[in-house]
């Protein structure tokens, strides 16, 4: 009786830590995602996504470096639309690509998606999204505001994705 009384505290501990865990790690309300998704699942068309989301990424941290409002972060955003797009063009020429692509600012559609054991619900969520071509594959996605897409540190090494995303958003309450 004694070892079952034990399992069972010990997997109410194990639910309860893991529901907090997912709590620490949710994308708040109030954020802005990024997302690049590649015109198909070709080598080739992999790497121009990444080519793009690289350059534009550089972009996007100068246009919201130093904003601490999401309201401060969507005007930056809005306002320099023609600056992401002649990165975007800029990009397509340097790899002599002739894909075409489209930018969209608002509510855009986000899939499922699992990441480091975290799921994030489907829906529509204020974002930034660039689409190569017919958008049929894979896509790069990272949240703008708060700023949780450099999760990098200096050395290149990862960062453990649910503490910075909680000390961000501290930063920000």
């Amino acid at each position: 009786m004694k070892k079952i009384i034990l399992l069972i505290t010990i997997l109410s501990i194990i639910s309860i830590s893991n529901d907090y865990k997912n709590k620490d790690i949710e994308i708040p309300n109030e954020a802005i995602r990024f997302r690049v998704i590649a015109n198909s699942n070709t080598k080739e068309d992999q790497e121009l996504k990444m080519k793009v989301k690289y350059n534009l990424e550089h972009e996007l941290e100068k246009s919201l470096k130093n904003k601490k409002s999401i309201r401060d972060s969507r005007i930056a955003i809005k306002n320099n639309i023609p600056v992401f797009k002649r990165n975007i063009e800029k990009t397509l020429k340097n790899e002599n690509s002739k894909e075409s692509y489209t930018i969209n600012y608002g509510l855009n559609y986000f899939p499922e998606k699992e990441y480091k054991k975290v799921k994030y619900k489907e829906g529509n969520y204020e974002s930034l999204v660039v689409t190569l071509g017919t958008g049929e594959g894979e896509n790069f996605w990272c949240v703008l505001f708060p700023p949780l897409c450099k999760l990098e540190n200096e050395n290149n090494e990862k960062v453990e994705y649910k503490i910075l995303v909680k000390e961000i958003l501290d930063k920000f309450k």
